[in-house]
């Protein structure tokens, strides 16, 4: 094949249905493949959507895979990639909307420049504006910024600010959102799959690590246009992208108390990438930040943005002491 777009269902099946549907026009039976792995939702989702493909007349180029149990977004995305042989795979967020030629422009940007192994779009809100999607390694010290969300600190540090300023032109960037990500083959053939210690969040940042590595770059290309509604794929997603998308109220609280699989990501990847001190370091760096970002709250010159017991639960889970 010459593309295999993979989509990992967890009980969203009307969300992965209008990504499809968004494929319209894009795709050629023969050379290309989408598959749905639903990721044991427990709701009858795999029935619906295969339904949904036959009434459509998509199952020429479009199947359901049952995982047969959760095991999280790296390890659906492995089983989609594993089934099927392609010179191009791309992961795809059941929450997305793929604009008109986006697929043919990543196409067409990986063939031209065979240097980027990992190659990603624009990702937008659903009137256009842009959302950040190239970012830089996490790092000790971008933990600090990340929780002190302070301006001056911010361009002090900016070089380690994991987020990178959005840009109309390509670049290069350190990770892309995996929102939707184009990756070749090769990456994979040498590499290795998605880290399927990962069960949420971080994975697309340690395999992307990971690529550069091999010797593979990563590049964004903002020609090539897709819509995420940023947390229509899980309920924790939901409640934390809420409050990113334009305009959104301001909270006089810090946003909602994080799955434990988040800092268990976090935990894994600072270990693998920095080893049990980076991870202390990590810590003691957002404890700093956090006390910027809290004596600002205090004299009512900032709305608390950390996540509910975000310290508590960054120091548990990295001895494990977390239930």
């Amino acid at each position: 094949m010459r593309l295999c777009i993979v989509i990992v269902n967890y009980r969203t099946p009307g969300l992965v249905l209008d990504a499809i549907d968004s494929l319209e026009g894009q795709l050629e039976a023969g050379l290309d493949e989408i598959v749905v792995v639903d990721n044991d939702s427990g709701d009858a989702s795999a029935e619906q959507l295969e339904r949904a493909i036959a009434a459509r007349g998509l199952t020429r180029f479009c199947r359901v895979l049952r995982s047969g149990r959760n095991a999280g977004f790296a390890a659906g995305n492995n089983i989609g990639i594993r089934s099927v042989d392609a010179n191009y795979y791309m992961l795809l967020n059941s929450d997305t909307i793929v604009r008109k030629g986006a697929v043919r422009e990543l196409l067409a940007q990986m063939q031209q420049h065979p240097f980027v192994g990992i190659a990603g779009p624009r990702i937008e809100w659903p009137d256009g504006r842009p959302q950040a999607s190239c970012f830089r390694d996490h790092s000790p010290v971008s933990e600090l910024l990340s929780a002190a969300k302070t301006g001056p600190l911010n361009s002090l540090l900016r070089d380690f600010d994991v987020a990178m300023p959005i840009s109309d032109e390509p670049c290069e960037a350190e990770w892309l959102s995996f929102a939707c990500v184009l990756i070749r083959r090769e990456v994979f053939e040498r590499v290795g799959l998605l880290d399927e210690g990962y069960f949420m969040y971080f994975e697309d940042s340690d395999f992307c690590r990971a690529a550069r590595a091999a010797g593979f770059r990563v590049w964004y290309f903002p020609d090539a246009r897709v819509v995420h509604l940023h947390g229509g794929s899980s309920a924790f997603s939901r409640a934390a992208g809420a409050m990113k998308k334009p305009n959104a109220a301001r909270k006089s609280k810090g946003g909602p108390r994080a799955p434990r699989y988040l800092y268990a990501s976090r935990t894994r990847y600072f270990h693998k990438g920095y080893g049990m001190l980076g991870v202390l370091m990590a810590n003691a760096m957002w404890c700093v930040g956090h006390s910027v970002a809290r004596s600002r709250e205090l004299i009512g010159r900032k709305t608390p943005e950390a996540r509910d017991k975000e310290w508590l639960d960054n120091w548990t889970d990295a001895f494990r002491l977390q239930p």
